[in-house]
């Protein structure tokens, strides 16, 4: 165990940020559920607007813990075929799972945002956060979609992850920050004291806090 729980693991990794404290034109973009909350910690700490982008993992067949790919809010679709191969995973069940995996997107889109836009990213300083790494593949679909918005620079920040995944997502940003990379790695919870599952509303309460600090 590494961390007390999720608001720990946050404050650890604001304090490894604070040169970019009231940096302007910055938003702090957190993965729901659990990165939302680790993302809440470093936006108070960094004065930053506090956001969410949602992406969604494709699990595998029996196995919904194994990521064969992964979906972006705005569409991006990563899919390891090399997996998916060795799997024996069929087209039909990667395009199934993919569609129901883009519903569940637009239901906490509209559950957490309501009306409200998405951020605009294009020339900011995005700071994009998650809970943990464990594949990858979830953050690397994210990293993707949220570059092809063309922001000024992209951070990404998180507690804890297996070495060669995060060596290899250290190519995708301009910047990376992980308290702990392991060579040796079960599950993102396993570094974590308390790791319940973040609920909705503990999300849309953290995301109103901050809309309310900003108005």
């Amino acid at each position: 165990m590494l961390f007390q729980d999720r608001r720990e693991a946050g404050k650890a990794l604001a304090g490894e940020l604070e040169s970019f404290k009231e940096t302007p034109n910055m938003i702090v973009l957190g993965i729901p559920r659990g990165g939302v909350v680790v993302g809440h910690e470093i936006a108070k700490a960094l004065g930053a607007p506090l956001d969410v982008y949602i992406t969604r993992k494709i699990g595998a067949p029996h196995n919904p813990e194994l990521a064969i790919g992964a979906v972006a809010s705005d569409g991006t679709l990563l899919i390891d075929h090399q997996l998916v191969r060795r799997l024996g995973v069929s087209q039909d069940y990667v395009e199934e799972e993919s569609d129901r995996q883009k519903q569940e997107i637009h239901r906490r889109m509209a559950e957490y945002r309501g009306e409200g836009p998405s951020p605009e990213l294009a020339g900011k300083v995005v700071i994009l956060v998650d809970d943990g790494v464990a594949t990858g593949a979830t953050t690397l679909a994210t990293i993707k979609a949220v570059k092809s918005q063309e922001p000024a620079k992209l951070i990404l920040a998180v507690p804890v992850g297996p070495r060669d995944s995060i060596e290899s997502l250290r190519q995708e940003v301009d910047e990376l920050v992980c308290l702990h990379a392991p060579e040796i790695f079960w599950a993102v919870g396993a570094f974590y004291n308390v790791f319940d599952q973040t609920s909705d509303e503990e999300v849309k309460g953290l995301l109103d806090i901050n809309r309310e600090k900003d108005s």
